[in-house]
C-alpha cells in the first residue's frame, strides 16, 4: 500500500479514477501512463505548477515497474508537458486552447476566401458506374505489358530511382514524349521544353503559377473544364467566363478592349465538355491578339488521341513559330488515371527565365512510373495501345449515338454534341429538363453522368443537358442504360406526370 501522503498527490487520485488497463490486449503501460497523463494536462485537471510524485513513488503507487514511469516522464518532458528537475516534477505553463465561442458551439476555422468560389462538380461518384465522364476503358489496358515496363524499369534504375531525381522529370521520358508529340500533334518543342507533371491538374496550376499574379484577368471557356476554373480560383486571377459556339471559344474585339486577360484556357482540339474544334481562323487571331496584349495561351489537349474520324486535328501549339502556348496534356485519358502523370511543353523564352522557380517548387518522383513509361512508349506498345482504344471508343460512340437517337427521338427535344473525338457526348435538352435533377436520380441506376449545367460559371438556359462518358461503358450495356436515361429524363420534365 503507498503511504497516505502519496494518495493525496493529484496525479495519483486522477489515476485511481481512471486506472490503467492490465489486460494482455491492451496498449503498454507507459503509454496509457503517458496518455493519462497528457490528456489530464490539457483539459486543465492538472494545472500548471501541480507536483508530479517522483518515478519511484509513482510507480509503488500504482503498482507498476519504475521504467514504465520513467519512460511516460521523459516523453511527456520532451513534449513540454512536465518540467524535470532534481527539486522535482512540475506541470508545465501551457496556453489554453479555444475549444468553443462563449455560446458553446465550435469556433469556425479561418479559411482563405478562394475555396468558396470553388465549387463541387458533382462527380464524386464512383468511376465503375455508367456514363461518367473523363473514365477510360480501364479493363482494356495491358496490364501484363505494363508491368514487364515497371520491372525492366527497377531492374535498370535500381536503388538509384529512389531518390527525389530531376524537378523536371525523367529525361528519357521528357524525350519520348517530345518525339510523340512531334510526330502526332505537330508540336514544336525539344526535350528540355518538357516538364512532367502530376497530372493535368497540376500542369494547370504551374501554368497560373509561372504568368500570372494575382487579380490578374484569366480567360475560360464557357461552358469548360471545372479543373481549370478551380485552377484559376486557387490562384486568385479575375477568371472571366468565355462562351463557346461551333468553332470553339469567342472571344470579341470589347472583350479584348474591357477585359484583355493575362492568361487564356481553351481545348482546341476538342473543346470539353462541347465537343467543337477551334478554328484555324479563331487559332490564329488569338495568337496574334495574345503576342499583342502580352497573353499567354494554355492549350489543353487531353483526349486529341482519339479522333474517330479523318485525320488528326494538330496542336495550336505548332501552328507558328515562338506562339505564346503552353501545351498542356495527360496520360490519365490515354492510359490510367492513377498513374498521375502529365506534362506541359513551356516556351522556350518562358522555359529560361523559370529555371529557379521550377527547380524550386517542383521535386520530380514517380521515378520509376516515370521510367517505365519512357519504355511503354519507346517500345511501340504504346502506340498500339491508342490504336486499341480508338477502334475501341469510336465503336461505343457509334453505339450510344444510335441508342440515344432510337430512345430520345420523338420523345425528348434533344441535341447531340461532342465531335467525332475524345470519350464522351453532350445531349443537349431543353431548360424543362433539369440536368442536375436527373443526373442525381441516374446514380440509383448506376449511372454517373454529369450535369452539363456544373461546367459553366454562369449557367444559361443553353447550359442544361448530360455529359455521357462512354470509355468505361460497354456496347452491350447502352440499349438498356439509355432507355433508362430516357424515362427519366421524361420524369423530371417539369409538370410531367410521373411514371
Amino acid at each position: 500500500m503507498p503511504p497516505e501522503d502519496l494518495l493525496s498527490e493529484p496525479l495519483v487520485a486522477l489515476l485511481a479514477e481512471t486506472p490503467l488497463v492490465r489486460e494482455p490486449q491492451a496498449d503498454p503501460l507507459q503509454r496509457q501512463l503517458h496518455r493519462h497523463i497528457r490528456s489530464a494536462v490539457l483539459n486543465g485537471r492538472l494545472p500548471a505548477g501541480t507536483r508530479i510524485p517522483g518515478s519511484r513513488n509513482l510507480a509503488v503507487a500504482l503498482g507498476i515497474s519504475r521504467n514504465s514511469v520513467t519512460a511516460a516522464y521523459d516523453l511527456l518532458g520532451a513534449e513540454g508537458f512536465i518540467h524535470r528537475s532534481r527539486q522535482g516534477n512540475t506541470v508545465a505553463t501551457l496556453a489554453a486552447p479555444l475549444t468553443g465561442q462563449a455560446s458553446g458551439s465550435p469556433a469556425l476555422p479561418v479559411i482563405a476566401e478562394r475555396s468558396h468560389v470553388v465549387r463541387d462538380n458533382g462527380l464524386s461518384a464512383s468511376e465503375s458506374l455508367a456514363f461518367r465522364p473523363g473514365v477510360p476503358a480501364l479493363s482494356r489496358f495491358p496490364l501484363n505489358v505494363w508491368k514487364r515496363c515497371m520491372d525492366k524499369a527497377i531492374a535498370r534504375a535500381g536503388t538509384g530511382a529512389l531518390g527525389y531525381g530531376n524537378p523536371l522529370g525523367e529525361p528519357v521520358l521528357r524525350a519520348a514524349i517530345a518525339r510523340h508529340l512531334a510526330i502526332a500533334r505537330g508540336v514544336r518543342c525539344h526535350a528540355d521544353q518538357v516538364v512532367i507533371t502530376e497530372g493535368a491538374q497540376e500542369a494547370l496550376t504551374l501554368c497560373v503559377r509561372l504568368v500570372t499574379n494575382p487579380g490578374d484577368i484569366a480567360w475560360v471557356e464557357e461552358p469548360g473544364y471545372r479543373g481549370a476554373q478551380t485552377a484559376m480560383a486557387c490562384g486568385d486571377l479575375n477568371v472571366q467566363a468565355m462562351r463557346v459556339d461551333h468553332d470553339g471559344i469567342v472571344a470579341p474585339d470589347t472583350s479584348w478592349h474591357r477585359l484583355a486577360p493575362r492568361l487564356i484556357y481553351t481545348t482546341p482540339s476538342h473543346q470539353y465538355p462541347l465537343g467543337s474544334v477551334l478554328s484555324a481562323a479563331r487559332r490564329l487571331d488569338l495568337i496574334t491578339r495574345a503576342q499583342q496584349h502580352g497573353a499567354w495561351i494554355i492549350e489543353d489537349d487531353y483526349d486529341s488521341e482519339f479522333r474517330h474520324a479523318g485525320e488528326p486535328i494538330g496542336a495550336m501549339q505548332g501552328l507558328i513559330e515562338h506562339a505564346p502556348v503552353l501545351y498542356a496534356g495527360t496520360f490519365s485519358k490515354t492510359l490510367f488515371p492513377a498513374l498521375r502523370l502529365g506534362f506541359l511543353v513551356l516556351p522556350q523564352a518562358l522555359l529560361e527565365r523559370s529555371q529557379i522557380l521550377l527547380r524550386e517548387t517542383l521535386r520530380g518522383g514517380h521515378r520509376f512510373e516515370q521510367l517505365a513509361l519512357a519504355e511503354f512508349m519507346e517500345s511501340g506498345q504504346f502506340g498500339r495501345h491508342l490504336g486499341r482504344m480508338r477502334r475501341l471508343y469510336r465503336s461505343r460512340q457509334n453505339a450510344l449515338r444510335l441508342a440515344l437517337t432510337r430512345h430520345l427521338e420523338d420523345k425528348v427535344p434533344h441535341t447531340i454534341s461532342g465531335g467525332n473525338s475524345g470519350m464522351h457526348l453532350t445531349v443537349q435538352l431543353p431548360a424543362e429538363f433539369p440536368d442536375r435533377h436527373i443526373a442525381d436520380a441516374a446514380r440509383s441506376f448506376d449511372m454517373a453522368p454529369a450535369a452539363l449545367s456544373r461546367f459553366a460559371l454562369k449557367p444559361q438556359p443553353q447550359d442544361n443537358g448530360l455529359v455521357l462518358g462512354y470509355g468505361n461503358t460497354s456496347e452491350a450495356r447502352m440499349e438498356g442504360l439509355v432507355q433508362t436515361l430516357a424515362r427519366l429524363m421524361l420524369q423530371s420534365f417539369q409538370g410531367h406526370p410521373r411514371g
